[in-house]
């Protein structure tokens, strides 16, 4: 009976990455507010509050596009229950990697000492608060109100006469080739005029 490898941090990291891209998804450059009070547009958190760094925040990112999370804080199992919340059954984690080096002293033939770096790297698992409950409220933030996006003329003119059919609502953006439609959030949500979509016709 043979043993199946297991798959090292690096390799989990460049498929997660690597499957995101090929799905098209981008996170970073949604232009509208998330259902959060941490803003429009934030970089993940820790449940301490401290952003994550690097990798972690594609990672983090594009597993919150994935699943449709609008909270930017994560928190591992511990922590929850640290807090007094629990974790609900059948939620599954994501990754997040941790990188460091640590230090080997080595003797060579002629009995002459040497330090060298080893870099490592491990992997932990982490849950949106989304996925907990019980948590205190500051973890559960209500998104900023709506508000008002002044139009661009130019713009509305040029995309009037496509036709194109275009929804408005929820917090994500797509086309649903089953209805032929384009999907986006409510305009009042996108951050300037810039960033939001022209008046197209509604379906």
């Amino acid at each position: 009976m043979t043993t199946k490898p297991r798959t090292d941090v690096y390799t989990r990291v460049t498929a997660t990455i690597i499957a995101s891209l090929e799905q098209g998804t981008r996170s970073w450059m949604k232009p509208w507010n998330a259902q959060h009070a941490a803003g429009r547009i934030t970089r993940p958190l820790r449940a301490n509050g401290q952003p994550y760094r690097g990798v972690n925040v594609l990672l983090r990112w594009g597993e919150a596009d994935a699943k449709g999370y609008n909270a930017p804080l994560w928190i591992t199992y511990k922590q929850a229950a640290t807090l007094g919340a629990l974790v609900r059954k059948g939620k599954h984690g994501s990754l997040v990697v941790y990188a460091d080096s640590y230090t080997k002293t080595e003797t060579d033939v002629q009995v002459q000492e040497s330090e060298h770096a080893i870099p490592f790297m491990k992997g932990y698992t982490v849950f949106n608060v989304e996925q907990v409950d019980g948590l205190p409220a500051h973890f559960y933030g209500k998104s900023e109100p709506p508000h008002p996006v002044e139009r661009i003329p130019a713009a509305e003119a040029f995309f009037a006469p496509t036709g194109a059919p275009i929804e408005y609502g929820g917090n994500r953006a797509f086309y649903s080739p089953a209805r032929d439609v384009i999907q986006l959030p409510p305009r009042e949500r996108f951050k300037d005029a810039g960033a939001m979509p022209p008046p197209w016709p509604m379906s």
